[in-house]
């Protein structure tokens, strides 16, 4: 229970990673404001497991590139659980599609960037009147952020390299307000993502090539990300940290 009555919002918490980084915050005590865009099923899913551990959390649907829903969400954790937030995960994102160059279309490059970057700056904007000095931010890139992503994601990894930089400049300007920001990077995890995005043999090559021959957990990325939340954590901030099973060295 070493997050007892801490205040965290997951962006995107209530499938894959998201779910499990909810379940568990939740575990160790954190009361958790579980955002979703769509998938409301998913979420109650998550919500309803929370609770039978006997943890605390509330839903929250919120379009995280949409300012107007964006204040909304910060809205509902301050009416359930009060002022302050202390832990704000921005997970929420997507590929929405593999399209090279000529197939993308401006309309698709915005869309791509405003859910995986915009969102974690109006999330974290908005949040910001309630983060106190001890507080902590953890981004979710991707290692498609660092090595320009498989085909036909190009844009998909520019929005994670981005993320990338962002976690590094709100390290410096939040420091002193006693505010750490850091990112986690993932690279082949047994996600939703990838039965949608990734070609079987074309995810098992890459299982294969990973020197631990295997796919990641979204536990794995969990208890990760609940590390860089923690005091263990407290000198650690602008780091981007790869989670691959060494596929990738930064």
């Amino acid at each position: 229970m070493r997050f007892k009555d801490k205040i965290a919002i997951v962006t995107g918490g209530g499938r894959d990673i998201g779910k499990s980084v909810s379940q568990y915050l939740a575990r160790e005590g954190a009361k958790v404001v579980i955002n979703y865009r769509s998938n409301r099923e998913e979420a109650a899913r998550t919500l309803s497991e929370i609770e039978a551990e006997g943890g605390t959390a509330i839903l929250h649907q919120a379009d995280v590139s949409n300012a107007e829903d964006v204040a909304g969400l910060i809205a509902a954790s301050v009416a359930a659980f009060g002022e302050r937030i202390d832990f704000l995960v921005n997970l929420a994102g997507g590929m929405v599609a593999r399209k090279t160059l000529a197939e993308m279309d401006e309309a698709f490059f915005d869309h791509v960037m405003d859910l995986n970057l915009k969102s974690a700056f109006l999330v974290t904007k908005a949040a910001l009147p309630q983060l106190a000095k001890g507080s902590a931010i953890v981004n979710v890139a991707s290692l498609a952020g660092r090595d320009g992503g498989g085909p036909g994601a190009t844009v998909y990894a520019t929005s994670k390299g981005a993320l990338m930089t962002l976690t590094r400049g709100w390290a410096k300007e939040l420091g002193p307000q006693g505010i750490r920001v850091n990112a986690v990077c993932p690279g082949l995890i047994g996600t939703s993502f990838h039965d949608v995005f990734s070609k079987p043999e074309g995810r098992a090559a890459t299982a294969n090539n990973t020197p631990l021959r295997r796919e990641g957990h979204p536990d794995e990325v969990a208890t990760t990300i609940g590390f860089l939340l923690s005091e263990e954590a407290a000198f650690l901030t602008g780091v981007n940290l790869d989670i691959n099973g060494g596929l990738f060295f930064s």
